[in-house]
């Protein structure tokens, strides 16, 4: 094991630095090189950032270039440097994802946000979303709108939207493998390839990957296939059709009691076997009709998964989930709408059994569930002037959560008990955008969101539970753009929550752990800075304040809510061209979040150090290497929200160990 103590970081910086004049001395290979490292052309993420451009608020689009020197294990690995995006890997593919707050009572998979793949919602028809199935190694780029600038997608969710854009036939026309080996038994393999002619295109892609983990019985196998055929009919009209296949097989390490994740974060869990175990298939369709001034999308989708999921009980669900979706844009010569709508169903077969080491014993629940949701939504910008623009817009959601429990085997046997929640929610928007020069711009928004609650939350027990629509007013206020050596965005911002969906304990009026709080503020800053302090030399930083509290609860007081830590800072500084370059990084947690409601326990902060490298060792062959915590730093990472806290609770999730991944890119 790799051990770095006192003075390890100015030691990688020494390093870094000697070999950044080595690097320098190749600079004029810089743009040679630059076209031969993408594995896609840039088209549709220039695109991206034009549409982005736009936005009166925090937003950020991630190419591919930016991550590919890194091993993907999740969206952390893609998402590690964009501004308000706090992630923080559980174990495996598990990562707690959460922007502005969003679902920060929930210890499993996300709430909160959008998840969509090139446009298309892939949350549940009840919006609680599985990130797994958001496979990072597969995309073109990546597209991240915070809180209510993610109005485009139809989301209205306190967090805002997350969208992974694939490549097609036409901006990944030639074949493509990549394969990654380290720590832990750990290898993948990717190959992919596209092909165009005058009207058809096609673009697939398929991933294979295994690893033990950092942690006892953290294995992991998954199986992943994405692809797209695209026709156009003339000039104006074109259709694309999208698959996607998920196998994967996950063992579960669980959580740990705080001294054991300090001292032994290798520890897992083996009581009751637990893993979750995904096969899904998704097929989706989007037709374009690219008019005169205006274009018209439309599609549809269908999503079929079975999840088995050994925990508590073993979880052994059937679902499906389909869903319909248009939008307009139109354009003229100051003005610009864009109207859409987006509706979808679900319905499961939710049966669990008594859990018998990771198999199946006696029936324990047995229940049909249906949900669906809608969104209409609507957004008008007016150019008042040259450099001012006005926007305003709105989503109206509505949607139903039903369930009829036919079985529950501690409430006697056959129940056919049912239960049903309906929802609907308006959310307005204003904002302004100003050109302060060709390249800043300056902008400000003032917006409504509501979260409805899942059946997660709403079937907590035997009958549904009276949980509300979680919604909030957030004003935002910043600035993003570039002069000299500097290029920032920077978002401030401030939301007033209403029925916050948090942890409170079970009582006569609290029929259920989660349940609405009465007001909450969060409120933070969002800030991302790069300095270009030489042709070779490049700094990279992201900083995120984020001070979520309770503001006069009847339990809670004014207390800080857990989970999320109030400072994360890190920073990249990359030496080097795109021929040849090495990155130390730095991840700095100065004080830890609190890991309870009542704020009896916080934990510690911690400084992990890495490096990433990379090396193009001809036009289409690349070399990269991407090491973690080199300094061995035992500290924790993530928590799951507990009302109260004992030395036995076991809530605590260990950062990653010291760990080193190599591989090899090739382009043909």
């Amino acid at each position: 094991m790799l051990k770095i103590r006192s003075g390890s970081t100015v030691s990688l910086l020494v390093l870094s630095t000697a070999l950044g004049q080595f690097f320098a001395a190749h600079a004029d290979d810089a743009e040679r090189v630059e076209e031969t490292i993408n594995v896609t052309s840039r088209a549709s993420t220039l695109e991206a950032e034009q549409q982005a451009a736009k936005t009166p608020g925090g937003v950020d689009v991630v190419s591919h270039e930016e991550y590919a020197d890194r091993f993907l294990v999740s969206l952390r690995d893609t998402l590690a440097f964009t501004p308000g995006v706090y992630t923080q890997p559980r174990y495996g593919q598990e990562v707690r994802i959460s922007i502005r707050g969003s679902g920060i009572s929930r210890g499993y998979h996300m709430r909160g946000l959008t998840l969509l793949q090139d446009g298309v919602r892939i949350n549940l028809a009840d919006d609680n979303g599985d990130f797994q199935e958001l496979e990072p190694i597969f995309f073109d780029h990546l597209e991240v709108y915070r809180g209510a600038n993610a109005l485009r997608f139809g989301s209205g969710t306190l967090g805002g939207a997350i969208n992974g854009v694939t490549p097609t036939g036409r901006t990944a026309p030639r074949g493509y493998v990549r394969t990654d080996a380290g720590s832990w038994n750990t290898a993948r393999l990717l190959v992919s390839g596209g092909l165009a002619g005058d009207s058809l295109d096609a673009w697939g892609a398929i991933s294979a990957d295994t690893s033990d983990g950092d942690r006892d019985h953290a294995r992991r196998n998954a199986t992943r296939f994405q692809g797209n055929a695209g026709y156009a009919f003339s000039d104006t009209v074109s259709t694309r059709f999208y698959l996607s296949l998920n196998e994967i097989d996950q063992e579960l390490p669980g959580a740990l009691t705080r001294s054991v994740a300090e001292s032994e974060p290798e520890t897992g869990n083996f009581a009751g076997d637990q893993g979750r175990d995904i096969d899904s298939l998704r097929i989706q369709n989007q037709t374009v009709f690219d008019l005169e001034s205006s274009t018209i999308r439309v599609g549809a989708y269908l999503n079929d998964k079975s999840l088995f999921h050994p925990i508590f009980q073993v979880i052994d669900y059937e679902s499906q989930d389909v869903g319909l979706f248009g939008r307009w844009d139109w354009q003229g010569d100051r003005f610009e709408i864009t109207l859409g709508l987006d509706g979808r169903k679900g319905e499961t077969d939710a049966v669990r059994y008594v859990n018998n080491n990771g198999h199946s014993g006696a029936l324990a629940y047995d229940a049909d569930q249906e949900s669906w949701t809608s969104n209409l939504y609507g957004e008008v910008r007016y150019a008042a002037t040259d450099r001012l623009t006005l926007i305003g817009g709105a989503v109206y959601a509505e949607g139903e959560r039903e369930q009829f429990e036919k079985f529950n085997l501690f409430a006697g046997g056959e129940t056919g008990v049912k239960g049903s929640a309906d929802f609907d929610a308006f959310s307005p928007k204003i904002g302004v955008l100003y050109q302060a020069a060709p390249d800043v711009q300056v902008y400000a928004n003032y917006s409504a969101s509501a979260e409805f609650p899942g059946m997660g939350e709403v079937a907590q027990v035997a009958s549904f539970v009276p949980v509300e629509e979680q919604t909030a007013w957030t004003f935002e206020a910043g600035t993003r753009g570039r002069a000299g050596i500097a290029e920032w965005d920077v978002s401030a911002y401030r939301s007033d929550i209403d029925g916050e969906m948090l942890q409170y304990t079970v009582t006569q009026d609290i029929p259920a752990s989660t349940f609405n709080a009465d007001k909450t503020i969060h409120q933070g800053i969002e800030a991302g800075l790069a300095l270009q302090l030489t042709d070779w030399l490049r700094l990279n930083q992201v900083y995120t304040w984020s001070d979520f509290r309770f503001d006069g609860d009847s339990e809670f007081g004014d207390n800080t809510l857990p989970v999320v830590p109030e400072h994360v800072y890190r920073a990249e500084l990359r030496f080097g061209t795109n021929k040849r370059h090495v990155a130390p990084v730095i991840e700095w947690i100065p004080e830890g979040p609190y890991a309870d409601y009542n704020n009896d326990r916080k934990l510690d902060g911690y400084v992990l150090v890495g490096a990433t490298a990379g090396w193009s060792v001809t036009d289409r062959i690349d070399l990269f290497l991407d090491a973690r915590n080199l300094t061995g730093e035992k500290a924790i990472g993530d928590v799951s929200a507990a009302i109260a806290v004992t030395d036995a609770s076991a809530i605590y999730y260990p950062v990653e160990r010291p760990a080193v991944f190599g591989g090899i890119r090739a382009r043909f």
